[in-house]
């Protein structure tokens, strides 16, 4: 399904893929097969995955692309793969200097659940993809969880964002290949879960039996999009955020 979107003969030099990303790096690394850009020891491949994407790493990251390929070979295709959940405002615009000023045979790759983590201007400036879909099973669960009372869905949150996000451990090389994203940090968790409460939410047709739902329905709304916004700010407290949204409905 991603192949459909690359020219091999043209490629973009930016791409904003919104999706699962163990959905599609593997569609990704057998395109760049495919256009003979090796995935494995291959010192013109960055693949970076990280859970928050932070100034440090924006840095290192617009180091490496300012740097000449290793084959010297102005054919040679240097790829830029990026995996994570949130994209901090002050890296974004670290990215956007990149971006302004594309080299030959230099191409980008950002991949996130959600592409409303980014500027407008790296949206403006890049080739946006979305393979974005929500899963039965999460549409059950928010389903379920909009349905229990209010203790049930406090006791809910408290176990869905069990654990330590990412940030408050000790920062990863953010060159290091092979790293994973960590898909399953509370912050994590908790974005993917208010997207699937946000469908089940927006869809509810009026008359609906819970007239919470039925009248209350827009502040619920912008609710998790407020609660959206600040689970993407370092250092918030996703329990306390999440636990807004349960006493909310």
């Amino acid at each position: 399904m991603l192949k459909k979107y690359l020219n091999k003969e043209n490629l973009h030099h930016a791409y904003l893929i919104e999706g699962n990303k163990n959905d599609i790096l593997p569609l990704l690394f057998s395109f760049l097969e495919e256009i003979n850009v090796g995935t494995i020891a291959n010192p013109d491949f960055y693949n970076i995955s990280v859970d928050t994407f932070k100034m440090e790493d924006a840095e290192n990251f617009k180091s490496s692309a300012n740097q000449k390929s290793f084959s010297n070979d102005l054919n040679t295709k240097r790829i830029f793969i990026v995996s994570a959940n949130n994209f901090l405002h002050n890296a974004q615009n670290t990215l956007l200097k990149i971006f302004e000023e594309p080299k030959i045979n230099t191409h980008f790759f950002l991949i996130t659940p959600d592409k409303e983590v980014f500027l407008p201007t790296i949206l403006s400036r890049t080739y946006f993809i979305s393979l974005k879909s929500e899963t039965g099973d999460e549409i059950k669960e928010a389903d379920k969880f909009i349905k229990m009372n209010l203790s049930a869905r406090l006791e809910y949150i408290k176990e869905l964002v069990k654990g330590k996000d990412e940030e408050e451990e000790p920062h990863p090389d953010p060159l290091l290949k092979g790293e994973g994203v960590n898909t399953d940090s509370p912050r994590a968790k908790a974005l993917k879960f208010l997207s699937a409460l946000e469908v089940i939410i927006s869809n509810t047709k009026e008359p609906h039996p819970d007239p919470l739902l039925s009248k209350e329905r827009e502040k619920v709304i912008e609710q998790i999009f407020s609660v959206r916004e600040y689970l993407r700010q370092p250092g918030s407290s996703t329990k306390m955020l999440m636990e807004s949204i349960a006493i909310l409905l």
